[in-house]
């Protein structure tokens, strides 16, 4: 396996796999997600692919075809009298492809950016998993995250 920056030619993959990742979003909050649509449009990801402040890592298996990917964000909080300004890297979106996982690949990918990150400079890495996603948060669990802060809500519809 190898992990590399994400590239134009690979939308392909990507697309297939922000579908799956959708569908799994869209079963845990149904009424959130709309269920067969991605998060970006192709143009979108051709943006995103150029932009150095939104890293984006692909894992190809060894016939080169992406496995996974992981969608980052550099992120430096606004000034603040109260905060200390550290650099932070965001997990916008991690996923391996449903028919490769257990094969560690998300682990792979997971030690590659926190390798990334503290080539940058970053004081921490953060990501968000919806609630529901049990096997997501037991992943990142297992790599060592932990709970930063929680989001609450109350539904009005």
């Amino acid at each position: 396996m190898n992990i590399r920056r994400a590239e134009e030619k690979d939308i392909p993959r990507i697309n297939d796999l922000l579908y799956q990742v959708l569908s799994i979003h869209a079963a845990i909050r149904p009424d959130i997600f709309i269920p067969g649509t991605k998060k970006y449009s192709d143009e979108e990801l051709k943006v995103i692919l150029h932009d150095p402040a939104q890293p984006v890592f692909a894992a190809e298996d060894e016939t080169g075809t992406v496995c996974g990917y992981c969608f980052c964000q550099m992120q430096t909080p606004a000034h603040s009298d109260n905060m200390v300004p550290v650099k932070t890297l965001y997990i916008d979106d991690l996923c391996v492809d449903a028919a490769s996982r257990g094969q560690h690949i998300g682990q792979a990918l997971c030690r590659y950016v926190l390798d990334y990150a503290k080539s940058e400079g970053c004081y921490n890495v953060t990501l968000n998993v919806w609630e529901g996603n049990d096997s997501a948060r037991a992943f990142y669990e297992k790599a060592g995250f932990g709970i930063q802060k929680t989001c609450m809500e109350i539904c009005l519809k």
